[in-house]
């Protein structure tokens, strides 16, 4: 008992790949590992940790002999390649200065950012970070995440939750998280929030169902709190509404021409009116 594992070290290399792809000698192993690190760290830094952030979630290296590719998983992609491609050109000629090899990036838009549990561990934290309410927050992401299809979630923050003196662990659950079934397609993440009196971990699991299978994101209509009794008084709901002027012309016509009172008049006030009407 107690003996935990990541979900996804647990399941790469069986269904899940790697995101570092190359083959090395004894040699350069190392070398090419720290440079991994580098590359990942960077990359982090430029596009999550500063404005404008670009959502970067997954960062896939793959090396050939001379060449390095480098492919980024963004839910913004429109901020990592920049106009014209600029920014992605900017990234390429810093990077091949930090490896020295020839560098190639490739960029792939997260077409649903509330399936990635490293984007909503991001967007957790960065929203306890600005004191917003941590049971809100967690349940906000709980519903918005199984809103767009996810089988089950399950969000735990500890720490010095709003401030309290004694750090605490607090968990919010929707639907199952299968960890031990390998088949499974188990979404897992971790972010820190930097606080004013200390940090908070975010720890979010997401699971989509088995692998292979498509996710049917569900239709849900939000409903209306009901109305209290006076409200309408007080923001002015029980005023008549305005009614459109070619309406309104439009019934002042059909009145005048419906009304027989109306019509005496305008046959009295009209000459024509006058000559008909006897002497």
């Amino acid at each position: 008992m107690g003996q935990k594992t990541s979900p996804i070290g647990f399941r790469t290399g069986i269904t899940l790949g790697w995101q570092s792809v190359w083959f090395a000698p004894k040699a350069d192993y190392g070398g090419f590992l720290v440079e991994d690190q580098k590359i990942r760290e960077y990359v982090d830094r430029k596009y999550n940790r500063q404005m404008p952030k670009g959502a970067v979630a997954k960062i896939e290296v793959i090396r050939t002999r001379n060449e390095v590719k480098v492919t980024l998983h963004s839910a913004r992609p429109g901020v990592v390649i920049g106009p014209r491609g600029g920014e992605v050109d900017k990234l390429r000629e810093e990077l091949e200065e930090i490896t020295g090899r020839k560098v190639t990036i490739n960029v792939i838009e997260i077409k649903e950012p509330e399936l990635n549990a490293t984007l909503v561990a991001e967007a957790i934290a960065e929203q306890l970070s600005k004191r917003a309410s941590f049971r809100r927050t967690m349940k906000q992401h709980c519903e918005a995440t199984m809103n767009a299809g996810a089988k089950g979630v399950k969000i735990i923050c500890g720490g010095r939750l709003a401030g309290s003196e004694m750090a605490r662990r607090e968990t919010q659950k929707l639907g199952s998280i299968p960890l031990h079934t390998l088949d499974a397609n188990v979404d897992y993440a971790v972010a820190t929030s930097r606080t004013t009196y200390g940090t908070i971990g975010v720890k979010v699991w997401i699971y989509k169902g088995k692998f292979g299978e498509e996710i049917e994101p569900r239709q849900t209509r939000r409903r209306r709190p009901p109305a209290r009794p006076g409200s309408a008084n007080r923001r002015g709901g029980g005023r008549p509404k305005a009614v459109p002027a070619q309406e309104s012309r439009s019934t002042a016509k059909a009145n005048a021409v419906t009304s027989p009172e109306q019509g005496d008049t305008k046959e009295s006030s009209g000459t024509e009116g006058d000559s008909k009407s006897p002497s």
